[in-house]
Order: structure tokens, then C-alpha cells, then sequence
């Protein structure tokens, strides 16, 4: 069974830099691209990034690009989301996911049940 546990979510002032971070089991880690999430109130979720077994293929949305970085750690399991210089409008439910296969190109399939991000002063 898939689970996907992400933490590091919470109140930020704009212009801070946390790290989001996610658990992952259930499934080979090795052999699936991850990605991250979020959905703002009123807004449909969309991906931020993602990340295929090739490390150096990545995806960003334009809304984030230079500010954020997905990086992964295939020992640990784990998926993090570094987000820089934070804005307000960064504020959403952040969630972790698994594609369907190897490459981020693909899409995914699962989610965990996210961490919220507040970004306020």
C-alpha cells in the first residue's frame, strides 16, 4: 500500500525559506518519479515540481521556477521540497506524490495528505 506522509508545512513569513519533506512506502522508491502538489483555496491542485529517476530531469511551474528545488534520497525514501522567497500567493496545501512510472512526463497516481503552507506576516 502506497503512503506518502509529508511534513514541514506551517505558518511563514514572506521571504522564508522551509523544506518540505515526504515519507514514502509501499512501493519501489527507486523506480518512480515523485512530484509536488498544492492546491490554494478556490483553485484546482496543480504540480509545482517533480522529479524522475534521472534526477536531472525536473519539472517546475513558471509560478515557482528559481525559487523552489525537488530534490530526492532514494536510501532514506524521502522527496523534499525546498521553497525559497516565499509569497503569499504560495500559500495551499502542499502534497507529496508518486508518478506512474519512472518518468515525471507520465503523470502520477498518488497522493499523500498533504502539509498546509501559510505564507503571512
Amino acid at each position: 500500500q502506497v503512503q506518502l506522509v509529508e511534513s514541514g508545512g506551517g505558518l511563514v513569513h514572506p521571504g522564508g525559506s522551509p523544506r518540505l519533506s515526504c515519507e514514502a512506502s509501499g512501493f519501489i522508491f527507486s523506480n518512480y518519479a515523485l512530484g509536488w502538489y498544492r492546491q490554494a483555496p478556490g483553485k484546482e491542485r496543480e504540480l509545482v515540481a517533480g522529479i524522475s529517476i534521472n534526477v536531472n530531469r525536473k519539472f517546475y511551474a513558471d509560478s515557482v521556477k528559481g525559487r523552489f528545488i525537488i530534490t530526492r534520497d532514494n536510501t532514506r525514501k524521502m522527496v523534499y521540497l525546498q521553497m525559497n522567497t516565499l509569497k503569499p500567493d504560495d500559500t495551499a496545501v502542499y502534497y507529496c506524490s508518486k508518478g506512474f512510472t519512472s518518468d515525471y512526463l507520465r503523470g502520477f497516481v498518488s497522493w499523500g495528505q498533504g502539509t498546509q503552507v501559510t505564507v503571512s506576516s
